[in-house]
């Protein structure tokens, strides 16, 4: 090895290595620990998933070495171009995509299937990261705003072509990296606000919500009525504020209720506010007795009984009875926390909290070394997925979310996801080890 590799090899950030890999051990533990029976004659066993999940680990491993072998110049030269095969892939998905579980996000060769929507999050990082950094980019104009919010919802929508919601949802963790870097705090608002009318709408009929949008628009009229015989402007803001609300909640959330989001995804909000599901969005038209069997209550329900019946302490170990006899669904990937909740209790999955806070707090601190834009954007948008991810996922589980099909990063098995994500963290880490460089 030169003494250039060398170098390199000192340079490299050790904590986020060493996060890295504590996490992905954990995640292979907790899917042997529920798929492990006492009549296994021995632990490996290649049809299991836990040894799938350690396969897709070395395939990580590999990518990871070979990456921290590139330039680190190549991922911003070539950031664009990944960005646009990344979506013509995606536009091939919709059309050619396998279908699973009434997704068409997969694609499927032979018998190998991945998800190029979990890939495009890292091009999609990389081009974000790009386009800030260009020197002509002035992101306190509306025109590169609203590009830099272009390249990172453009993905999104190609995604909820293919009937996956909860991946698409992914892509709003980039406000956060673009409010970092100077969105106005009035953006941040308007989303606040978005998700309050969003609530209203599913909470309140929407006949009395018109007429609640309005009495409130017309008490703030009256506030400020002064201003409104003075100038125009204000005027134009209030009505117009009052039309987008009305528009919104009449017409825009019925819209994605009836033809985007699928039964599952309806029933699982609506499960999560504590209300039936009105019968304008039940798509199957199934009886009421099929309803109760397909309901996404039973699936939380289980998951709270697992993690609750863990105690303080946890019942150790391979004790996990309602993991170990799968009653809890998805128990390997989307509900993989149960496996930690149940067997080492409120002291492991405190452990394991802490240990994706320390990640993301160390990414932060990498983010904010760094001499380069191009760095310290691609930093923030890995922080900002895997919050994005760990914080819906975990709160699904205990039902504060509704269930839409968001992993546990590095815990979660899964080929595109393990693959992703371990990519996303070699690159940071390739990028942070030539942190002196000013990368463009």
């Amino acid at each position: 090895m030169s003494s250039l590799r060398k170098a390199l090899f000192y340079r490299i950030d050790g904590v986020v290595i060493m996060l890295y890999m504590l996490l992905v051990v954990i995640g292979i533990l907790a899917i042997f620990s529920v798929e492990h029976r006492s009549t296994d004659t021995t632990i490996i066993m290649m049809n299991k998933t836990y040894m799938k999940q350690l396969m897709w680990f070395g395939y990580s491993l590999l990518f990871g070495m070979m990456i921290l072998l590139t330039d680190s110049k190549f991922f911003s030269s070539f950031a664009f171009l990944a960005y646009t095969i990344g979506l013509v892939v995606l536009v091939i998905t919709i059309f050619a995509g396998v279908d699973v579980k009434g997704s068409r996000s997969w694609l499927g060769i032979g018998s190998f299937r991945f998800q190029p929507g979990e890939v495009a999050k890292i091009f999609t990082s990389l081009a974000l990261a790009k386009f800030l950094s260009l020197p002509e980019t002035n992101f306190k104009t509306l025109k590169h705003r609203l590009i830099a919010v272009a390249i990172a919802i453009t993905p999104a929508l190609f995604i909820l072509l293919q009937s996956e919601t909860g991946l698409a949802l992914v892509y709003l963790c980039f406000f956060l990296v673009l409010y970092r870097e100077g969105l106005p705090n009035i953006v941040l608002i308007i989303g606040i606000a978005d998700v309050a009318l969003v609530l209203a709408t599913l909470l309140i009929e929407r006949k009395i919500l018109f007429v609640i949008i309005t009495v409130i628009t017309l008490l703030i009229a009256w506030l400020i009525r002064t201003s409104l015989k003075r100038r125009w402007e204000p005027r134009i803001f209030l009505g117009g504020a009052w039309l987008v609300c009305i528009l919104f909640s009449q017409v825009a959330v019925p819209f994605i209720f009836k033809h985007v989001l699928q039964r599952h995804q309806i029933d699982r909000i609506y499960s999560m506010i504590g209300k039936e599901v009105p019968d304008e969005y039940d798509k199957t038209l199934v009886s009421g007795e099929e309803k109760k069997g397909n309901s996404s209550e039973y699936n939380v329900l289980q998951s709270k009984i697992a993690i609750g019946s863990g105690g303080f302490w946890g019942k150790g170990f391979l004790n996990g009875t309602s993991t170990k006899n799968q009653f809890v669904p998805e128990q390997n990937t989307d509900f993989i926390f149960c496996a930690i909740g149940e067997q080492f209790g409120f002291v492991g999955s405190a452990i394991l909290i802490g240990l994706y806070i320390s990640l993301m707090l160390r990414i932060i601190f990498i983010a904010e070394r760094q001499r380069s834009v191009f760095t310290r954007v691609y930093a923030y948008a890995v922080a900002s997925i895997l919050f994005f991810h760990f914080a819906v996922n975990i709160s699904m589980t205990v039902g504060l979310a509704p269930v839409i099909g968001i992993t546990l990063p590095f815990l979660s098995y899964g080929g595109s996801s393990m693959m992703s994500f371990s990519i996303l963290i070699f690159i940071l880490i390739r990028l942070d080890a030539d942190r002196q460089a000013m990368i463009r």
